[in-house]
């Protein structure tokens, strides 16, 4: 019986290493609870020491797509238990991850690059592990969004971070007019095919901007294109879509420069064509949030632009 306990101590301490290069290593004992891990975005040697062994000491990790995640451990020689965990599973995925905390395991959450959360779907599984009373622990790391930002020249001491756009272009615009008047820098995810599409939504609706696009983000092709929105949009309209995973970032709205087109026949031909499809009310908030300029102030000129309107003026 002590030999059989000694073998399966034995077993359970080979299963939780890892390897960098030829050199092996043991992982410690993980806190219970569900650890949160980011994992590299593209360069494999994008990860972290606790990452490493987080995922090597878990009793399961939950992954976005096993296959992805299993080439990462392979890479690192770990040998931990995979779960799918994905929008379409999710639902019937959580009861059982939850009951893996309740018995005392470890679970991590990896998704397929980055970290977890960031438009994917372990926000709803935090959330449950909180409400149930188990402890949710961060393993930072990589992350595609700050990776380029540091990157885009853009600012960066304020800014927000929007997931991805609407498919369909009226949602998509509508959804970039909503952003505009936040003062930071705006990033956003897409995707290559779309690219184009949302560049030129972004230029009609915010004006010409300074702006960048970042993809394939630590790989071999990394690269990013600094120009304004209309430069970035016109580059890519007849071309061919860029491969990989994209980050567009668009630089903040210039407060001055809104209060200065106030009078500009461009604003009163923009606020026309938003009261025709909106109403004046909408209208107003809209293009307020697309200038920066005040909300009473738009509405003001929108009340007098639909009485010339109607009066025939």
């Amino acid at each position: 019986m002590a030999q059989q306990q000694n073998n399966d101590e034995n077993a359970a301490v080979s299963h939780r290493r890892y390897t960098i290069g030829a050199s092996g290593f043991d992982a410690p004992v993980l806190q219970p609870g569900l650890h949160v891990v980011a994992t590299p975005i593209g360069n494999l040697r994008d990860v972290t020491i606790r990452a490493l062994e987080t995922l090597a000491a878990a009793d399961v990790i939950a992954c976005e797509d096993t296959r992805h995640t299993r080439r990462l451990l392979d890479h690192y020689g770990i040998r931990a238990r995979c779960v799918s965990y994905h929008e379409h599973n999710a639902a019937a995925r959580r009861p059982e991850l939850l009951k893996r905390l309740e018995e005392g395991e470890a679970v991590a959450l990896v998704s397929d690059a980055g970290t977890p959360l960031i438009s994917d779907p372990g926000y709803k599984l935090v959330e449950d592990v909180i409400e149930a009373g188990f402890t949710v622990i961060p393993v930072p790391g990589a992350s595609a969004l700050l990776s380029a930002l540091v990157m885009a020249g853009l600012p960066t001491d304020s800014f927000f971070f929007a997931g991805f756009l609407p498919h369909k272009q009226g949602a998509r615009k509508n959804r970039i007019a909503e952003l505009a008047g936040i003062p930071g820098t705006l990033v956003f995810y897409e995707a290559p095919g779309r690219l184009a599409a949302s560049l030129a939504d972004m230029a009609d609706v915010l004006g010409d901007r300074p702006a960048a696009y970042a993809r394939e983000l630590t790989k071999r092709f990394e690269t990013v294109e600094r120009a304004t929105l209309n430069e970035l949009a016109a580059n890519l309209a007849n071309g061919a879509a860029p491969k990989g995973e994209i980050v567009i970032l668009v630089g903040p709205p210039d407060q001055a420069a809104g209060e200065a087109d106030m009078s500009d026949a461009a604003f009163s031909d923009r606020l026309l064509a938003l009261i025709a499809e909106h109403g004046v009310s909408r209208a107003a908030q809209m293009l307020a949030l697309e200038t920066g300029l005040r909300r009473k102030d738009v509405y003001a000129r929108a009340l007098a632009l639909q009485s010339d309107a109607d009066n025939g003026a």
